[in-house]
């Protein structure tokens, strides 16, 4: 015991000394702590309120406590579920479609040879990114809308007889918002596939070239696999999306005509909460949103260490 007691405290002694060492960059850290602790942890105590019918005027102890009678109402309104149904499927579309696109196009970029043309491509296909969202919907929209260029040059080239109702057709809206998404953001997501691929041993390249290995049997052998681990991280931290909707896109590239498709979680509980000033049933929403997300991350983390070995923790 006392042998076991010594070798915690020098344990302890070199921890606090290490600690000690780092005082400066330690401090550093120390702003971010409280941000977290400020905006993220104290605010998850106003989640009480889902268990309530919350009166601003009567305050969280004042209000009454109806238990889950909010959640109750949720699972059985109709727009709760049309709203869910649109989130996963748009969410579904955005994993499996806009998720993959940005490590093709860093696989595109890391084969062009001249570094020229590959820094114009690179540098061009960031500027959406930073290119607020209103104006990219507003851009789209009047880039699709009946008078718009696209419709025009169609009828021009006699390919439609009628103008395409773009945004007002519902069926077209989940593929529409999948497109803007791989437009927007390829570019910008692409970085941290390119910065991985700039980090693998250029040894390994030489040595499949000198065994006569093409560029596609390097990409397949050498460059893919090592970005498994990667690619598996951030589709654990993507998948817990899933319940969380773009509200960007509903509002913005949404309307009446395509509700019934553009309508997602994060809208609905925004006019429960705002527009009609249901704040417990709004939070009970949320509640739900947080729960089924950190319940798709463990799966996700657990699946993805089963099959590939990578886990988020």
């Amino acid at each position: 015991m006392k042998e076991l007691e010594a070798v915690r405290n020098r344990r302890n002694n070199r921890t606090w000394n290490l600690f000690k060492s780092q005082i400066t960059l330690q401090m550093m850290i120390l702003p971010c702590i409280l941000f977290l602790i400020i905006f993220a942890y104290i605010p998850l105590a106003g989640n009480i309120i889902a268990f309530q019918d919350f009166k601003i005027t009567s305050g969280f102890t004042g209000s009454e406590f109806v238990g889950f009678e909010n959640f109750a109402e949720m699972f059985s309104d109709p727009n709760f579920y049309m709203a869910m149904r649109n989130t996963v499927i748009l969410s579904l579309l955005y994993l499996l479609v806009v998720f993959p696109v940005p490590l093709l196009f860093a696989l595109l970029i890391h084969e062009i040879p001249f570094m020229r043309f590959k820094k114009i491509v690179q540098t061009t296909s960031y500027l959406p990114h930073f290119i607020s969202f209103a104006m990219v919907a507003s851009m789209w929209i009047i880039l699709l809308d009946n008078n718009g260029m696209v419709n025009q040059s169609l009828l021009l080239l006699d390919m439609i007889r009628h103008p395409i109702e773009f945004w007002t057709e519902p069926g077209l809206f989940r593929p529409l918002s999948t497109l803007v998404s791989i437009w927007k953001e390829t570019g910008w997501s692409a970085i941290i596939f390119l910065a991985a691929i700039a980090g693998i041993n250029p040894d390994l390249y030489e040595a499949a070239t000198m065994d006569g290995a093409g560029r596609i049997k390097k990409m397949i052998h050498i460059t893919l696999p090592n970005l498994v681990p990667l690619f598996a991280i951030l589709f654990i931290l993507k998948i817990g999306t899933l319940f969380s909707g773009n509200l960007d896109h509903s509002i913005l590239l949404g309307n009446s005509f395509n509700k019934e498709t553009s309508y997602v979680i994060e809208y609905y509980s925004l006019q429960m909460g705002l527009e009609l000033t249901r704040y417990s049933y709004a939070t009970a929403i949320s509640s739900f949103q947080a729960v089924m997300s950190l319940v798709l991350v463990l799966f996700a983390n657990w699946f993805s260490g089963k099959v590939s070995g990578n886990r988020l923790f």
